[in-house]
């Protein structure tokens, strides 16, 4: 053998990230968004009826407007129900929503080591973000009180090349980023899904595919997301 010849490395190829949903009816999956091989975690939640009923009537009176906060689980009531601006006729209905929403801040806060987190809280009569895309954050929780809830997609089943300008501007539907319809997963109301983003350590490329669903004329949404700050 030839001491001078060169030597060529065997470079072997990059192994593909595999990224899975883990749900369950109970808030104790909600940990499992720090295994590596999650990008969703979904607590799939039945709203209480009295929960219900004062976010229908609290849409049904437009006594809601959009609010953005930084909160933590101290403050966040107080913070509430000053920017909700509760009145005598809907008092029972605002501290109904106010409680639950403090429930998930003192869930997120304490599940990331968080002193304070970004809240916004807001009423939607057409999609936020209509097109597929991923976040470029760590980890963001969302959750639909009223109308139709977040759609998803499963890592395996996307073409990361189409998205962004990568779709050639065709809808999601034609554009590649998907095979068939029935790619698409959807949250249901009340769901609570923790959704991570590509700024999450080592998930660079692996951040949840997701958008808002398309709203039908007439129909509201009330959407909650709380992020990192």
């Amino acid at each position: 053998m030839n001491a001078l010849a060169p030597i060529t490395a065997q470079i072997k190829p990059a192994e593909p990230l595999h990224r899975r949903a883990a749900k369950e009816c109970d808030a104790n999956v909600l940990p499992q968004i720090y295994n590596q091989d999650t990008n969703i975690v979904i607590w799939k939640r039945d709203l209480e009826q009295t929960l219900t009923k004062a976010v229908n009537a609290l849409i049904a009176t437009s006594a809601l407007k959009p609010i953005e906060l930084a909160v933590s689980p101290n403050d966040a009531f107080d913070q509430l129900i000053t920017a909700l601006k509760a009145e005598d006729n809907n008092r029972d209905e605002v501290n109904t929503l106010c409680e639950d929403i403090v429930l998930l801040v003192e869930m997120f806060c304490c599940l990331f080591d968080l002193k304070r987190a970004g809240l916004r809280l807001t009423v939607l009569e057409r999609p936020m973000c209509p097109r597929f895309h991923v976040d470029k954050i760590p980890c963001r929780l969302v959750t639909t009180y009223q109308g139709v809830a977040t759609q998803w997609l499963n890592h395996s089943d996307v073409n990361r090349s189409k998205l962004g300008t990568g779709n050639l501007g065709k809808p999601d539907e034609e554009s590649g980023l998907f095979e068939n319809l029935s790619n698409i997963n959807q949250l249901q109301q009340g769901d609570v899904a923790l959704l991570k983003g590509e700024y999450w350590d080592d998930n660079e490329g692996a951040g949840l595919v997701h958008r808002s669903p398309p709203v039908a004329a007439n129909e509201q949404r009330l959407l909650l997301t709380l992020d990192f700050i």
